[in-house]
């Protein structure tokens, strides 16, 4: 009998930790399952392709003819899809760069895709 007990405490700290070693409770930076990570890759080309519909989109929007320089930095969260924090260097038309911050939100698997916030860094 004293063996059994034993074998269930063991295995009920067994389930205890391998609980606590799942994605659910290792989830990025801030421990939410869900929140904002840095992107591991910026130079990735599909970030810098986001970062340059980011500025083309605003351009449309804004008329005012910044060109894409690079995507400098940003951050991803898992919804259903994904959202991007981005930090975008771009050129004015006096030829100046300056950063900008972008928010997009992209679902591939229904080709969606939406600008949700586009401003000047301070």
């Amino acid at each position: 009998m004293r063996t059994c007990s034993l074998l269930l405490v063991a295995i009920a700290a067994a389930a205890v930790l391998a609980a606590a070693a799942t994605p659910a409770a290792t989830a990025k930076d801030d421990g939410l399952v869900g929140g904002w990570g840095a992107i591991p890759d910026v130079e990735d080309a599909h970030v810098q392709e986001i970062g340059a519909w980011a500025v083309a989109e605003h351009v449309k929007r804004a008329n005012d003819g910044l060109r894409f320089g690079r995507v400098a930095s940003g951050e991803e969260q898992v919804v259903s899809g994904m959202n991007y924090r981005l930090d975008i260097v771009a050129v004015n038309l006096a030829g100046q760069n300056a950063t900008y911050n972008a928010v997009v939100y992209e679902q591939i698997w229904t080709n969606t895709r939406k600008l949700r916030s586009f401003d000047r860094a301070k």
